[in-house]
């Protein structure tokens, strides 16, 4: 069974960049289709982008388009969310998801078997 680790998370000041990554452990990151959700305190768990192989197709919530970038390296089993013009309403918990599913038309938590143990991103001056 594949597990999902997340690293990268801190605080940066509105308006910074941050990266967070997500490596899988036991099986190679080709097989899934990845995605990042974010949940803040007190808040449902949302949607933040997702990353399909084969093909690499990506898929944003309207929210972080343009600001948000996942990627891929798949030499390092690897899914990064490159965040810039951070905002404090970016403050949350962020998990990496995964399934063996294609499509990038799956953005609920409920559609994804596998996450990891979440890390944490502040925004605050």
């Amino acid at each position: 069974q594949v597990q999902l680790v997340e690293s990268g998370g801190g605080l940066v000041q509105p308006g910074g960049s941050l990266n967070v990554s997500c490596t899988t452990v036991g099986d190679y990151v080709t097989s899934y289709t990845m995605a990042w959700f974010r949940q803040a305190p007190g808040k449902e768990r949302e949607f933040v982008a997702v990353s399909t192989w084969p093909g690499g197709s990506t898929g944003y919530a309207d929210s972080m388009k343009g600001r948000f970038t996942i990627s891929r390296d798949n030499d390092k089993n690897t899914v990064y969310l490159r965040m810039n013009f951070l905002r404090p309403e970016d403050t949350a918990v962020y998990y990496c998801e995964a399934t063996s599913r294609g499509g990038t038309s799956r953005r609920t938590p409920c559609e994804y078997k596998f996450w990891g143990q979440g890390t944490q991103v502040t925004v605050s001056s």
